[in-house]
């Protein structure tokens, strides 16, 4: 086996924040966390832990409990969603696909 992942301070609050916000959604809309686990299509243990705010959870997984809930990702307004969405896409239209790395011969 490999060395065990260290995520960052963000990276663990985040998760922990999301964890807890769906744990506040489904307490107050009176689900079992079996009844979110069959919705979600995850199992009990896996929404446990999205729960907890295990950052090792799928980020799909995590995201379609928090959706099924009813946690706001991003915007609450799907069309301000909808427009974030469309500048990040012609933002990544103008970069380069790929990223190398390397020395640049500036030298003319």
């Amino acid at each position: 086996m490999g060395a065990e992942k260290v995520f960052s301070p963000v990276t663990l609050e985040a998760a922990r924040l999301l964890g807890s916000r769906v744990a506040l959604a489904r307490r107050e809309r009176r689900w079992t966390i079996a009844e979110l686990a069959e919705r979600v299509g995850a199992s009990v243990v896996t929404i446990r832990k999205v729960e907890r705010g295990d950052p090792t959870v799928g980020l799909g997984t995590a995201l379609e409990a928090a959706a099924i809930v009813g946690v706001t990702l991003f915007h609450e307004d799907p069309a301000t969603r909808s427009r974030e969405a469309e500048v990040v896409q012609a933002r990544l239209a103008v970069l380069p696909a790929s990223v190398r790395r390397g020395v640049v011969d500036d030298d003319f």
